[in-house]
């Protein structure tokens, strides 16, 4: 189970984006986080990746606290693909940093060979995206964050991401936390759906 407890967080001198929020996951749910814009869906997400560090809670994976070295069972996808990849790295070499290139996963995102030997301005947001998606599973997490991945795609390639990720987590039975403001889509992805603003 990926559990955050506890958790309060807010920048520097301003006030608190939230506090004591509690939210599990578990193996093979799929959770959808629902709030407002500008509540901090995409804050709490780097929380539970361990890309930011709360004020105060905890962050757990079935018990133990996140490794502060080596691969994270928690991997977080971004809305802004190019935002997630170095730009004067090829995207085989962008692959790689999670491992051995696996193949099938190319096929099931449709990531063409010749793709590889590009740099990442060369690829369509969409394209890109496949990359990042692609780079995550590699590392089999246990727990995937998908933060909007998908709003600034067409709706083919939503579709087709979509289709292709979910098999992945259901053959591994990850757990999935999503945020995304198209119910439509939430409603065709998730088991659960939060709502961070009750009790406030």
């Amino acid at each position: 189970m990926l559990e955050l407890r506890n958790i309060s967080f807010g920048y520097e001198k301003a006030a608190p984006l939230y506090e004591s929020v509690n939210l599990s996951v578990e193996q093979g749910q799929r959770v959808a986080l629902q709030a407002p814009s500008g509540f901090g869906k995409t804050t709490l997400c780097r929380i539970a990746a361990g890309y930011l560090a709360p004020r105060s809670g905890e962050v757990l994976v079935d018990g133990e606290p996140l490794p502060s070295k080596g691969t994270c069972p928690v991997q977080l996808i971004l809305q802004h693909p190019e935002a997630a990849v170095d730009p004067r790295m090829r995207m085989a070499a962008i692959l790689e940093e999670a491992g051995d290139i696996d193949e099938d996963l190319l096929a099931l995102f449709g990531i063409r060979d010749e793709w590889l030997s590009r740099f990442p301005h060369e690829l369509s947001g969409g394209e890109l995206q496949r990359f990042c998606i692609v780079r995550a599973l590699m590392t089999k997490p246990r727990y995937l964050i998908a933060d909007e991945i998908s709003t600034m795609l067409d709706p083919l390639t939503q579709l087709q991401i979509w289709q292709a990720l979910l098999d992945v987590v259901a053959v591994q039975n990850m757990g999935l936390m999503m945020v995304s403001h198209s119910t439509r889509l939430t409603d065709f992805v998730a088991t659960r759906v939060v709502d961070l603003t009750a009790g406030r």
